[in-house]
């Protein structure tokens, strides 16, 4: 059974959907997300660079979320959730899936690194992120302006970790999306896999708090 080593909000979100929305077996490890235990040998030894979340399969141990979702999908997904390698949509998954973390949850996760690092925060940063954010918001509203998904009428693994990064865009720039994109982050977060999905994630908060 694949075991997912999962802080409550963080990346490991993507794993956990993607075998929900499968029907995957896994289990849950709740990670403590405080520096000091990220910094132990113990977890470097999952993670080098001290982030969450890792995911183990048997002898293999990963630490990328979007690779992760990817090893799933080919291990696991029977051909689920992704165009085959010979569909000309399959270079369109390949691009929104890169981008749902190369480009759209950078200027997040440096909005959330800055406010950590710098007090008081760089305005002038955080103000650019927030920009880089939304013209990725702009980006895909323009994509999906005919379309109910990024490939068309199906739905793809891409589309359930642009929705992940839409959640953070939400809490940390705007809950206004355009009329496009909030069709879509409505649709998508209406799947019963994404219930359960923010039902795992609350009960591993839950048993951090012990």
């Amino acid at each position: 059974m694949l075991k997912i080593y999962h802080s409550p909000g963080t990346r490991g979100i993507r794993a956990i959907w993607v075998c929900e929305e499968l029907s995957i077996p896994y289990e849950i490890v709740p990670v403590d997300f405080g520096a000091e235990y990220r910094a132990t040998p113990e977890w470097r030894a999952l993670n080098p660079v001290g982030k969450v979340p890792v995911m183990v399969d048997g002898d293999i141990t990963m630490f990328e979320s979007c690779a992760m979702t990817q090893y799933i999908l080919d291990r696991y997904g029977d051909g689920q959730l992704q165009p085959t390698k010979d569909d000309p949509s399959y270079a369109y998954y390949l691009q929104w899936s890169w981008f749902a973390e190369a480009t759209f949850a950078r200027p997040l996760g440096e909005i959330v690194n800055h406010r950590r690092a710098f007090e008081p925060e760089l305005d002038a940063v955080v103000a650019e992120m927030k920009g880089r954010a939304t013209a990725c918001v702009a980006a895909l509203n323009a994509a999906l302006s005919d379309r109910t998904y990024l490939l068309g009428d199906t739905m793809c693994a891409a589309d359930l970790s642009i929705c992940y990064v839409m959640r953070g865009y939400r809490r940390m720039v705007s809950e206004a999306l355009p009329a496009n994109v909030q069709s879509y982050f409505d649709k998508v977060t209406a799947l019963p896999s994404y219930e359960a999905t923010v039902k795992a994630d609350t009960n591993t908060a839950e048993r951090l708090k012990g």
